[in-house]
C-alpha cells in the first residue's frame, strides 16, 4: 500500500528529482498538490519523511525538508462523526440487492471494516458460542489484485454475534450458500494462496472488489434512499453506527476499542468520546443515593424545594 501511494501520489511530482534537489519550497509545493483527505495526505507525508530521515542517516543529505518550519504540515483537526440515525441504516439494508445486504448487517451488527465483511467466512462464524473471528479481510493491491490480509493493525479478534445478527446470517447462508475463494495472501506476486468459504461473492463466484461495490451497490443504494454520496457515508459509517450503539448502551471503551479492533483505546475516545451518554445524570443519581444510605436515620427527608420554601424572605 506505501508503495502504490508513493508511486501515485509522489513520484510524479518529485520522483525524478534527485535528494539534495528536493528543499522545503519543493515539499511545500508537492503538498499544495495533493488533493486527497486529510488522512490521506497525514499519512502519505509521513511515509516521505520517513524516507528524507533515513537519508539523513545515511549521510545523503544534512537536514529532512518535511521537518523545515516553513513547510505547513497536513493538519490533525478531527471532525466529529456523526452516525446514521436507526432508520437509515435500515433504509440502507433494503436498498441493497439481496444478495449484499447481509454487508450491512455485518457492519452494523459487528463493526466490520468493507475488507472484512468481503473477507468473512463461515468457518469464521461460531453459532453455538455466539462470536465472530475476524481473520482476514480482502484488500486491493496495485493493478487491481485482490488478496487475503490480516485485519488493519495485523490483529485478528474475537466480536459477539447479537442474536439478530446470527438469524439474518442463518438465512442468507441458506438462501446464499458461501463458495470456496482462493487468494495470494498479502501480496500479488505471492506463490501462496490460501482459501475461505466467504459469505459475499460476485457474480462469478469471486471476492468483492470494494471498487466495483462502492460504484456499483453501495451508491446505487445510497441514491435509492436519499442519501449524500460523501466519504463521510461510505460502509465505515456502519461502524461508527455501531459503536455509537455500543457507548449508548454504556459499554466501555476498551470493549469498543476490542471489538472495533483499534490497536489503541485512546484513538477509539478520541474518536467518540462525543457520542459517550453524559454522566451528569448519573453523577446526581449516584450522589443522592450515597447520602440516602448514609442518613438512613432520616426516613423522609424535606424536599430541597421545601426546605427553600421555609426560609425567611
Amino acid at each position: 500500500m506505501t508503495e502504490l501511494r508513493l508511486r501515485l501520489h509522489v513520484n510524479p511530482v518529485i520522483g525524478d528529482l534527485q535528494v539534495r534537489q528536493i528543499k522545503p519550497s519543493t515539499i511545500q509545493k508537492w503538498l499544495r498538490s495533493m488533493e486527497l483527505a486529510e488522512t490521506t495526505r497525514r499519512v502519505i507525508f509521513s511515509n516521505v519523511s520517513a524516507i528524507f530521515s533515513a537519508a539523513v542517516d545515511d549521510d545523503l543529505i544534512a537536514k529532512n525538508p518535511c521537518k523545515a518550519s516553513s513547510v505547513a504540515r497536513p493538519g490533525t483537526s478531527r471532525r466529529k462523526v456523526v452516525p446514521w440515525s436507526a432508520e437509515q441504516v435500515a433504509a440502507m439494508h433494503d436498498a441493497l440487492p439481496a444478495k449484499y445486504r447481509i454487508a450491512v448487517t455485518l457492519g452494523s451488527g459487528l463493526g466490520l471494516r468493507q475488507g472484512e465483511v468481503f473477507g468473512l467466512a463461515v468457518e469464521d462464524v461460531d453459532f453455538l458460542r455466539g462470536v465472530v473471528e475476524v481473520r482476514r479481510q480482502v484488500q486491493v493491491h496495485y493493478g487491481n489484485k485482490l488478496v487475503f490480509s490480516l485485519p488493519k493493525g495485523q490483529k485478528t479478534r474475537t466480536v459477539p454475534l447479537p442474536e439478530s445478527v446470527a438469524t439474518e446470517l442463518s438465512s442468507h447462508i441458506a438462501t446464499f450458500p458461501p463458495r470456496r475463494v482462493s487468494l495470494p495472501e498479502e501480496v500479488p506476486s505471492s506463490e501462496t494462496s490460501v482459501s475461505a468459504n466467504l459469505l459475499l461473492t460476485t457474480r462469478e463466484r469471486g471476492a468483492l472488489n470494494r471498487n466495483y461495490f462502492n460504484t456499483r451497490v453501495w451508491r446505487l443504494g445510497q441514491a435509492r434512499v436519499g442519501i449524500e454520496q460523501s466519504r463521510d457515508n461510505g460502509m465505515h459509517a456502519l461502524r461508527h453506527w455501531y459503536a455509537s450503539v455500543l457507548l449508548d448502551a454504556g459499554e466501555s471503551i476498551r470493549a469498543v476499542s476490542e471489538y472495533l479492533g483499534h490497536s489503541d483505546p485512546g484513538f477509539t475516545l478520541r474518536t467518540y468520546t462525543h457520542l459517550m451518554p453524559t454522566s451528569a445524570d448519573r453523577t446526581r443519581v449516584a450522589v443522592d443515593a450515597a447520602f440516602a444510605r448514609g442518613r438512613g436515620a432520616e426516613e423522609n427527608p424535606p424536599a430541597a424545594a421545601d426546605l427553600v420554601a421555609g426560609l425567611p424572605h
